[in-house]
């Protein structure tokens, strides 16, 4: 599935199609052509069980009423642990036979106005491994993964991701929200050395910025790695520490050829119509008025990823012997701000210099 050209209807299809049983991972909703198509399940005999996030960035309350709803109709509802950070993972599994692992949330924003994609798939170990995951967070027993193809943060992702970029010899073409862990920035980084076309379509934190970054006017909510024009990573994780290490996101990665070349065709001719990451052109940026300026700054600040920072190293010292002080706490939020504003200027000025480079192509036309 690619969105938004593909829409609503191939998932719609999918439930319809359900003889059985459906099981559904959901994070974020708002489109109710689900929510009815999984009603009209129950009410032809499918046994249909929801597994709700507990959380989605302050929206719980739309979450419990979604769960009070399905409830009412004769849906099985659990919620997520609390354990981690966000259960971020975006699936559904229809007759125990076929997982439906998507990118995209089912929303109109990621349906109808994003690029995205969504991969049906059948083979048997795969789906029986999300079988097992949808059951372990269900039931919130510890989930062991058997299967290397389903990529699960934070059992198995940063281990099957590394190896999978490894695994490079030709290309590498990346879909990604934010780069910026720092072990997959250097291993991009090498495989730009060897020789490996390498080329990324989305945002990366400024230590990334030397690699081939391109962005899209269309906004993107995807995360996906084709290798070598034979290989696929498509799923809900991004090259980030917390999504690796810290949250339930779910992913695959599989061979299917056909699938392949769709999604690079895809990518090639958004790469083509995407704008490159501007890294010089700073003095002619500087002309552009202060208020403008702060503007622009302000629109790059963003408090959840301070929040999000602070987690991250609290999860690392959790992992450690050493206890971790109220001072310290204090200490973490204040740097996460700095490192937040030094980027929001990073990045402001990276879109000045844009702005002020096609201000001086239109002079010259």
């Amino acid at each position: 599935m690619v969105q938004p050209d593909d829409g609503i209807e191939p998932l719609l299809n999918a439930l319809r199609s359900a003889k059985t049983s459906i099981l559904i991972l959901i994070f974020r909703y708002d489109r109710s052509e689900i929510e009815r198509a999984l009603v009209e399940a129950v009410q032809r005999g499918v046994t249909v069980q929801a597994l709700i996030a507990f959380t989605n960035r302050g929206e719980e309350k739309n979450l419990r009423k979604l769960e009070m709803r399905l409830l009412e109709r004769g849906i099985t509802v659990t919620r997520t642990a609390d354990d981690l950070v966000r259960y971020h993972g975006k699936m559904f599994i229809i007759d125990r036979k076929e997982l439906f692992l998507l990118a995209f949330n089912y929303t109109h924003l990621d349906i109808t106005l994003s690029r995205s994609f969504g991969a049906r798939i059948t083979t048997p170990a795969i789906v029986a491994e999300a079988v097992k995951l949808f059951e372990c967070d269900s039931h919130r027993t510890p989930f062991v993964s058997s299967v290397h193809e389903l990529v699960v943060s934070p059992i198995n992702a940063r281990k099957e991701l590394t190896e999978f970029i490894k695994g490079a010899k030709k290309q590498l073409l990346l879909y990604e929200m934010k780069i910026s862990d720092p072990d997959f920035v250097k291993l991009l980084r090498e495989k730009v050395a060897d020789g490996v076309d390498v080329r990324i379509i989305g945002r990366a934190s400024p230590r990334a910025n030397i690699l081939p970054l391109r962005t899209m006017g269309m906004r993107l909510h995807v995360r996906a790695i084709l290798r070598d024009g034979k290989a696929a990573f498509l799923g809900s994780q991004s090259l980030r520490k917390l999504e690796l290490e810290a949250r339930r996101e779910i992913g695959v990665i599989f061979q299917d050829a056909a699938a392949v070349k769709k999604m690079i065709n895809i990518f090639e001719g958004d790469w083509q119509g995407a704008q490159p990451a501007v890294q010089d052109s700073m003095e002619t940026a500087m002309d552009i008025p202060v208020r403008r300026v702060a503007k622009i700054v302000a629109k790059h600040i963003n408090v959840k990823p301070v929040v999000e920072q602070v987690l991250e190293r609290v999860f690392e010292r959790r992992t450690s012997d050493v206890a971790f002080e109220p001072g310290e706490v204090a200490q973490t939020v204040r740097d996460a701000f700095r490192e937040e504003i030094h980027d929001a200027v990073l990045l402001a000025l990276r879109d000045m210099a844009a702005q002020a480079a096609q201000l001086q192509v239109q002079r010259k036309d």
